[in-house]
C-alpha cells in the first residue's frame, strides 16, 4: 500500500496576485498579468514585454529580509511563497515535528544574472586593434567588479538551501531544474519521497525569473516568444489560431505535501490528495516537443495509472498551454490520444494566458490553480481565444471562468528539451 500523500499548505507569487485566494481570483476574473518589461531597458528587443511580478517586497514575508540582499529573485520568490505555505500549513512553530523528516525539494532556475557588470567588464577588456578581449585585463577587472555573494548565488542549489535554513527543515535537500517541468518533477518526485518513507513533509514547488537581457535574448533567437508589442495583455492565447509565441513570466508556487497519517495527528487542514504523478522524456529534440505528443501521452497515461484513475474521471485538465504553435497542437493531440472520444467533453484550459510562462515555476502555480478549482467548483478560462484553429478543437474554456464540481483534476508540464510531467490532484476523501 502506497502512504497517502496530501496538500495542508500552499503559497504562491506571481504576476497578477501575490497570495493564492487572489491568484485564484484574478484567473476566475480572466485578468492578465502582462505588461511591458520594467526590469531592464528593453526598448531594443524583439520582444518588449512580460509578465512581470509586482509589488513585491521580500520584507513583507520574513523577518530580516535583508539577508538576501545578494540572493536572485528565484530565492526572494522561493522564501515568500513558501513561508505563505508553511504558514497555511500551520507549521510555523514546527511543534510537534521532525525536522529530520520535513525535506525541501524546488525546481529553482539558474540565480543571479549580473549582466550589466559582466557586459562592462567584457567591453572595458576589449582590445579594438587586435579585435580581441585582454585576457589579464579581464581577470583583474573580473577580481574587482563580480561580487562574491553574487557569484556563489548562480548556483542551483542555494535556492533549497536558503529556504531549508529559514525554516530549520533537516530532510531530504533537492533541487531540479528540467526546465519548464522542473517546478512538477519537484512536486512529483518530493510525492514519491513521501510515498516511500523518506520523510513525512516536504516543502517542495517551483521558483524562478528569467526576465533579463540573456533570458530574453535566448527566448527571441529561438523565435518562442510572441512579438505582440503593441497589445501584450492579449499575446499569450493559447491554442488561438493566431497565437506567435509565449509570454515569459516569473515567480513562484510552493506546497507543503503531507503524508495522511501525519497530517490527520496533528490536526491539519488538508486542501486536497496528490494522487498521481508521471514523467517521460521525449528522446526527440533539444527544443521541440515531438509533433505527435509521445512523450505527453506516455506521461498523462502514466500519472492516470498512478492515481488508479480512468481517463473519463478526470473532469478538467490544465495544460501546459504555452501559445506556441507547435505545443498547443502537440498537446491537443496528445489529450485526445490519452482521453479518446472523451477529450471533447473534458475541460481544458492555460493559465499561462493570464500568467505567462513562469518556466520552471509554472507548473507548481498551475497546480494550485487546480486545486482553487476543485475547492471552489470554478474552472478558469483560457483568455484570449478569439478564432478557432482545425488543430486545436478542444474544449478550451474561453474566456469565462465556468461553475463545475469536479473530484480530479490533470496538470501539464511539458519542458524543453522532452520533459514531461503530469499530475493528479484529487478532492479530498476518507
Amino acid at each position: 500500500m502506497k502512504r497517502r500523500v496530501v496538500i495542508t499548505g500552499m503559497g504562491a507569487i506571481t504576476p497578477v496576485a501575490n497570495r493564492v485566494d487572489e491568484l485564484f481570483a484574478a484567473q476566475i476574473a480572466g485578468r492578465s498579468g502582462v505588461g511591458a518589461i520594467t526590469h531592464f531597458d528593453a526598448s531594443t528587443f524583439p520582444t518588449r514585454f512580460a509578465a512581470e511580478v509586482k509589488d513585491f517586497q521580500l520584507d513583507r514575508y520574513v523577518q530580516d529580509a535583508q539577508r538576501w540582499d545578494e540572493c536572485g529573485a528565484n530565492t526572494r520568490f522561493a522564501l515568500a511563497a513558501a513561508r505563505q505555505a508553511v504558514e497555511d500549513a500551520g507549521l510555523l512553530a514546527m511543534s510537534g515535528v521532525d525536522p529530520t523528516r520535513f525535506g525541501v525539494y524546488l525546481g529553482a532556475g539558474e540565480g543571479t544574472q549580473d549582466f550589466h557588470c559582466m557586459v562592462s567588464i567584457a567591453a572595458g577588456s576589449y582590445r579594438a586593434e587586435r579585435q580581441a578581449l585582454d585576457p589579464v585585463a579581464l581577470s583583474a577587472a573580473a577580481l574587482r567588479g563580480f561580487r562574491p555573494g553574487h557569484e556563489y548565488e548562480q548556483e542551483l542549489h542555494t535556492t533549497p538551501a536558503h529556504v531549508a535554513e529559514y525554516f530549520g527543515l533537516e530532510g531530504p535537500n533537492y533541487n531540479c531544474f528540467t526546465a519548464c517541468a522542473a517546478g512538477s518533477q519537484a512536486l512529483g518526485e518530493a510525492l514519491e519521497m513521501i510515498r516511500c518513507d523518506d520523510a513525512d513533509l516536504m516543502l517542495a514547488g517551483g521558483s524562478h525569473s528569467m526576465i533579463h537581457p540573456l533570458g530574453v535574448t535566448g527566448f527571441n533567437l529561438l523565435t518562442a516568444l510572441s512579438t505582440r508589442n503593441g497589445d501584450p495583455t492579449r499575446a499569450s492565447r493559447p491554442f488561438d489560431l493566431h497565437r506567435d509565441g509565449f509570454v515569459i513570466g516569473e515567480g513562484a508556487g510552493m506546497l507543503v505535501l503531507e503524508e495522511l497519517e501525519h497530517a490527520r495527528r496533528r490536526g491539519a487542514k488538508i486542501h486536497a490528495e496528490l494522487t498521481g504523478y508521471g514523467s517521460t522524456g521525449d528522446a526527440y529534440r533539444v527544443t521541440d516537443s515531438h509533433p505527435e505528443g509521445r512523450g505527453a501521452v506516455a506521461c498523462m497515461a502514466s500519472a492516470l495509472a498512478d492515481a488508479g484513475l480512468a481517463p473519463d474521471e478526470i473532469g478538467y485538465i490544465n495544460a501546459h498551454g504555452t501559445s506556441t504553435r507547435v505545443n498547443d497542437r502537440s498537446e491537443t493531440k496528445a489529450i485526445k490520444k490519452v482521453f479518446g472520444e472523451g477529450a471533447y467533453r473534458t475541460p481544458v484550459s492555460s493559465s499561462k494566458s493570464m500568467l505567462g510562462h513562469l518556466i520552471a515555476a509554472a507548473g507548481p502555480v498551475e497546480l494550485i490553480i487546480c486545486v482553487e478549482a476543485l475547492r471552489r467548483g470554478v474552472l478558469p478560462p483560457t483568455i484570449n481565444y478569439e478564432t478557432r484553429d482545425p488543430e486545436c478543437d478542444l474544449d478550451y474554456v474561453p474566456n469565462q471562468a465556468r461553475e463545475k464540481r469536479v473530484r480530479h483534476a490533470l496538470s501539464n508540464s511539458f519542458g524543453f528539451g522532452g520533459q514531461n510531467v503530469s499530475l493528479i490532484v484529487s478532492c479530498f476523501s476518507e
